[in-house]
């Protein structure tokens, strides 16, 4: 595993590793620059018949600043984040801020499985919070303690001061945080760079982990097998492993698999190689914050939602959740330092040889912007007990069908137990 030091200056002899409650809070002030900003905003009109094919649509987009401006409450909000008991406590020199939700009113003679939930980006730890009740209340004897920790640079975690900090490092950190905790096993669950992060978990201490959960899983690079299972598939899944339901969400392929991630991943790119520079107008701009974040909460929730003027952001989600979201890297100055975990991670990456072979249970939701057949995802993940065509969803499950996923997390872990 190694070890890290990401704080200010050189390690120190001895670091507190004490874990202190922390509460999330708001001002007048903050909330008076908030409006500030807002009320300064250039919008450009957007392009006739445009909808969300070039961007969020800025008539839209004034629809939602409006309502930001005049009708959300944060301060409500706040209350509401604080719904949960917050912590943070000093890992390889960074405050690590984490949520842990303990269920109340056990039956007598059981036990709550531990179990992790790591976000990605462009989410938070806020994505968990319709998923949590599901989970830490008993069904069938079966009940977590859940604990979801912000990557550090994300939200109220410390950003990394030093550069480097990739997912096999948030990977040891929040290890470290689970032992610290007092779990010596425990169940994992991710998605996005949560889904690589709880991975790396499992590649580096296995025998802590008693099962992985994920609803992204980044399957091996391209081999021999998976380019003839491609030119084969559509006409004989069969022989190369395939469903029914595999050939419907991976064919037409390069529509799917490469004009569409085309489509989709020009933000990656930035992110990936000059971070600090595109953030600096959106650590400057709520709106231009706003407009950056939400449109992934649009055509990653649903492609087809590029077709609609309003990019389809309430059929899934309320406009209180959405910003709540963006108010958590608005109010922390956090969009840059999250931005740079795409640069620290799109280098060469020695976990992508080894294989997982922890229980491992895969959701594959029909609008992930990239599907992977059982059969890709058995060359990394080699313990798979169970693989699930979920109904409807996109890329930010939790948020989006927090019922489908605690249900398949729960069956999951039933195996497991069995």
């Amino acid at each position: 595993m190694g070890d890290g030091w990401w704080g200010v200056g050189e390690k120190p002899l001895a670091e507190d590793k004490e874990i202190h409650p922390f509460q999330i809070e708001t001002s007048d002030e903050e909330i008076k620059d908030l409006y500030i900003r807002i009320d300064q905003t250039r919008f450009t009109p957007p392009l006739e018949d445009s909808q969300f094919h070039y961007g969020f649509n800025s008539i839209h987009l004034r629809k939602v600043v409006s309502y930001w401006r005049n009708q959300f409450d944060w301060k409500k909000q706040v209350k509401l984040l604080n719904k949960y008991p917050h912590f943070k406590t000093k890992i390889e020199g960074l405050d690590v801020h984490f949520i842990h939700v303990r269920p109340s009113g056990l039956p007598e003679g059981h036990s709550a499985k531990p179990l992790l939930m790591v976000h990605g980006w462009p989410g938070s730890f806020f994505e968990f919070y319709k998923i949590l009740p599901l989970l830490t209340e008993s069904r069938d004897g079966l009940v977590f303690e859940v604990i979801c920790p912000s990557i550090p640079g994300y939200g109220f975690s410390e950003a990394p001061h030093k550069t480097g900090f990739d997912s096999i490092a948030a990977a040891r950190i929040f290890y470290k945080l689970m032992q610290r905790l007092g779990f010596k096993e425990f169940y994992m669950q991710g998605g996005d760079w949560g889904g690589l992060i709880t991975t790396n978990i499992a590649q580096m201490r296995p025998e802590n982990v008693k099962g992985l959960h994920l609803n992204i899983f980044p399957e091996t690079k391209h081999n021999l097998r998976m380019i003839v299972s491609l030119l084969l598939g559509a006409y004989v899944p069969f022989l190369v492993g395939f469903t029914r339901e595999d050939v419907k969400r991976i064919f037409p392929f390069f529509e799917k698999n490469v004009y569409d991630m085309l489509r989709e991943s020009g933000y990656m790119h930035i992110q990936a190689t000059k971070p600090d520079t595109a953030g600096c107008g959106l650590n400057d701009s709520p709106v231009g914050l706003a407009a950056y974040i939400l449109e992934k909460f649009s055509t990653w929730t649903d492609k087809q939602f590029r077709d609609l003027e309003d990019g389809g952001l309430e059929r899934k989600f309320s406009l209180d959740d959405l910003l709540t979201n963006v108010m958590i890297y608005w109010v922390t100055g956090s969009i840059v330092s999250s931005m740079r975990f795409y640069k620290e991670n799109l280098n060469k990456r020695p976990d992508a040889k080894i294989g997982v072979r922890v229980p491992t249970g895969l959701a594959a939701f029909p609008n992930e912007l990239l599907h992977a057949p059982l059969v890709w995802a058995q060359q990394r993940y080699k313990n798979v007990i169970s693989y699930s065509y979920m109904l409807r969803g996109g890329h930010f499950a939790a948020f989006e069908e927090p019922e489908l996923l605690a249900e398949d997390i729960r069956q999951f872990v039933k195996k497991v137990e069995k």
